[in-house]
């Protein structure tokens, strides 16, 4: 997925290849062993999706970002990053972006001193961006807290609800992508209701994302994943699809049955095929297309043609590229 063929704002793109370098400018300290550790998923690249939407929703795709907007992009991604430095080591991870995750490559305590040390320059870009930046960034570093709390607390549980999973996503996923359209919105001077409205776009924005992700986890191949199908299955973490699933009166007997503790490579394929059987990936399509609407209705607001057509040709795209299951 290219996110600038979807959105369409030329002026958005060329905004990103300058924040680029101010991205790995703002974590070097000088010290060569610490400047590898922190720079290491940044040159190995991403889709900067936070950053895309601070800067859209800074710019509206009509005019050149300002370096204050681009600083806000930087924050957000760097809060990004520091969270997958911190979930690799719970993960064990072994591979991040096609490298070596940076636990693999120079073992946990440096990942996560590491992925502290990022959040500190995000939270200090933030301070120099103003008060009321600084106060988005520390409550959004709050949710996501809370959000990874929520996963954690019911890995393994066949009880999880739905509302345990949409509290977890909320926090994990949509705070952070929330924060960015508002984060750019502050650094632009918007009015508080074009500010309300892109913040409640990034929330409905991340929930989709979040949804879509766990979708295609149990409808796409190997390959496309670049990671086993149906892993979070193996994991003990239960998403819309699973729990839909199991409350299925063809499947959900069999798949309770097998769910509750790690999977083995073959029963791992049974549950994801049980799950795939179910009405679990058309419902929690059905659930991203209600945040679609959300998104849609928030953006009314917006005075930008461009950028209203732009988010949702981006967004709608991400519910249209399912692979055949």
């Amino acid at each position: 997925m290219n996110p600038h063929e979807r959105l369409r704002l030329e002026l958005v793109e060329a905004d990103l290849r300058r924040l680029e370098s101010l991205l790995a400018e703002s974590v070097i300290f000088g010290d060569d062993y610490l400047d590898q550790v922190t720079t290491h998923l940044i040159y190995a690249g991403g889709k900067r999706l936070r950053p895309i939407l601070a800067v859209a929703a800074a710019t509206m795709g009509e005019r050149e970002a300002t370096v204050q907007d681009l600083l806000g992009g930087v924050s957000v991604e760097l809060m990004h990053l520091a969270s997958l430095y911190h979930d690799d080591v719970m993960d064990e991870a072994e591979i991040r972006r096609n490298v070596d995750s940076v636990n693999a490559r120079y073992g946990n305590l440096i990942a996560i001193v590491g992925g502290d040390y990022l959040m500190a320059r995000s939270a200090g870009i933030a301070a120099d961006l103003g008060v009321e930046v600084a106060g988005l960034m520390a409550h959004t570093l709050a949710w996501l807290t809370r959000g990874q709390v929520a996963e954690v607390r019911t890995i393994w549980s066949v009880d999880r609800s739905e509302s345990d999973y949409f509290e977890a996503i909320e926090g994990k996923t949509a705070a952070l992508m929330s924060a960015s359209c508002r984060i750019g919105a502050l650094t632009a001077g918007h009015s508080p209701e074009v500010r309300d409205a892109l913040t409640e776009f990034g929330r409905c924005f991340g929930m989709i994302y979040q949804l879509r992700d766990d979708v295609l986890d149990v409808i796409a191949t190997d390959n496309q994943l670049g990671k086993p199908a149906g892993q979070d299955l193996a994991e003990g973490i239960y998403n819309l699809p699973t729990l839909v699933a199991m409350r299925d009166e063809n499947q959900g007997e069999e798949l309770r049955s097998l769910l509750g503790s790690p999977l083995d490579d073959d029963e791992r394929e049974r549950a994801r095929k049980l799950v795939v059987a179910s009405g679990g990936v058309e419902a929690t399509i059905a659930a991203a297309q209600s945040f679609l609407t959300a998104a849609d209705a928030a953006l009314r607001v917006v005075p930008s043609a461009g950028l209203r057509d732009g988010l949702t040709s981006f967004l709608a795209s991400m519910l249209e590229d399912f692979p055949a299951y």
